[in-house]
């Protein structure tokens, strides 16, 4: 039921991007405007959030020897003790997914005992979902900019270097369907994972998924008009919408998808393109030992010390045999009583 309705959620999304060709103004020009709103305040709005949030204490996750006295050996990228190596272990972290490379599953062995394996095979599809899509939406850029730069030439002769159809079939595009049917496959197969699974982690994939396949319709099926594909891009990219005559239906499924998923980021867990940068269990050096961290959001309050309490108490802790740390205040000398003569006088 879960993956049915996130199933009939795209499909739903798709009938809509479909029956908007009719509408060619609102599909094209004012979906795509409100997706793009919605994305950008949407996600300053979680990071400002996350930005005010309160760290009072050193809260690093380490994966290694903290640094110590000389002789120790530490993990400077699993351990950092200041900001430019945690800056680096971030940067390790997002470019090659180092958590997730270290991730492990369990399950049980042949005498039933729990047993830890590696999930390389996650890491791996993660690792080539995101590289794929980063040239995918590289690759698009050749429609937002004119003339395109010549990174994107680049990018675009290095994908269909094989140039096994015609036109040519990217080799990014393989992979990224790919690793999203893996994904997806991975979450339908396993039965522990699929317990785990909502909507909402299958709604995601099944999007992206079809942002993919429409895609690749349009390229090597639907052969839809590319100037006028980039005649609209560039008028939603300059501020200045047109919707030129004679783009096909399938144009408009792929910019619901397109739209529907940038709106969505913000709210969902594919946040975490922004939240990594504000993790502070990864993003805080591992420094403990060299400096004193002082919340700065302790309130002030009036304290009662031991001393305090103990000359509040003074006669009951004698009394009862109890030893005291501090001596009695020594009492003031008394003054002796004036004399009959001085008060006469």
């Amino acid at each position: 039921m879960r993956v049915l309705v996130a199933l009939l959620a795209v499909l739903a999304l798709v009938v809509v991007g479909w029956a908007g060709a009719g509408l060619p103004w609102v599909t094209g020009i004012v979906v795509p405007g409100v997706a793009f709103a919605v994305f950008v305040v949407g996600f300053v709005v979680r990071v400002i959030r996350w930005g005010r949030s309160p760290v009072p204490f050193n809260i690093t996750s380490v994966a290694g020897q903290q640094a110590s006295l000389p002789w120790i050996d530490r993990s400077p990228l699993d351990s950092p003790k200041n900001g430019f190596e945690a800056a680096l272990r971030v940067a390790a972290d997002v470019l090659l997914f180092r958590p997730l490379f270290r991730n492990t599953r369990t399950k049980r062995g042949h005498d039933r005992h729990p047993v830890y394996v590696p999930e390389r095979l996650l890491w791996a599809a993660a690792l080539v979902f995101h590289y794929a899509l980063l040239v995918v939406i590289l690759r698009h850029l050749r429609f937002f900019l004119e003339p395109p730069p010549p990174l994107v030439g680049a990018i675009d002769w290095w994908d269909g270097f094989f140039q096994l159809t015609t036109p040519v079939l990217y080799m990014t595009d393989v992979l990224l369907v790919a690793a999203l049917v893996f994904l997806l496959g991975r979450r339908l197969v396993d039965r522990g994972l699929r317990y785990l699974s909502l909507p909402a982690d299958y709604f995601p994939l099944f999007l992206l998924l079809g942002v993919a396949l429409s895609g690749l319709y349009m390229r090597h099926l639907g052969k839809v008009d590319l100037i006028a594909v980039k005649e609209l891009a560039l008028g939603l990219a300059t501020f200045q919408p047109r919707v030129p005559a004679g783009l096909d239906a399938a144009v408009f499924v792929h910019l619901v998808l397109v739209s529907v998923l940038v709106a969505y980021i913000p709210w969902s867990k594919l946040m975490h393109m922004g939240g990594i940068f504000l993790s502070p269990t990864r993003t805080l050096a591992n420094d403990s030992r060299r400096r004193r961290h002082v919340n700065p959001w302790n309130p002030q309050v009036a304290v009662h010390t031991y001393a305090e309490w103990e000359d509040e108490f003074r006669d009951k802790l004698v009394a009862a045999g109890y030893p005291l740390d501090t001596a009695p205040a020594a009492a003031p000398a008394a003054t002796s009583a004036p004399s009959s003569e001085s008060v006469h006088a």
